[in-house]
């Protein structure tokens, strides 16, 4: 690995962490967490307490790409399976990501979709 790939990573995983010390969810408002390759986009609502996923939405499932358009598809497939849980509000982890693009674009879809994020 080169030194720029392996700096890229460290500076990613210094974020997350950051990220994740301050955030936490419950069964009501669990945490919305994201993660994006170059291909595809995943998301899903885990409550912290129990450890367990309450909620996913898988783009390679849903034939969605990794840009805006099917980040917008997997957030509405997301707030559908939340709000058949009767979830409405949400904390969102955009995991170490710069809030830009595509994450950005996946949040403002969850809020058009009814969540409170």
């Amino acid at each position: 690995m080169s030194k720029e790939l392996i700096l890229k990573q460290k500076r990613r995983a210094q974020r997350k962490a950051r990220v994740r010390a301050t955030i936490f969810g419950c069964e009501e408002r669990p945490r919305v967490t994201v993660f994006r390759s170059n291909k595809s986009f995943y998301a899903q609502a885990i409550d912290d307490k129990s450890g367990f996923t309450l909620a996913c939405a898988d783009g390679v499932k849903l034939g969605a790409k990794s840009n805006k358009v099917g980040a917008i598809a997997i957030a509405k497939a997301l707030a559908d399976a939340l709000k058949a849980k009767k979830i409405e509000t949400v904390v969102f982890d955009r995991n170490g990501y710069v809030y830009h693009g595509v994450v950005a674009a996946f949040a403002e879809a969850l809020r058009e979709n009814g969540l409170k994020v």
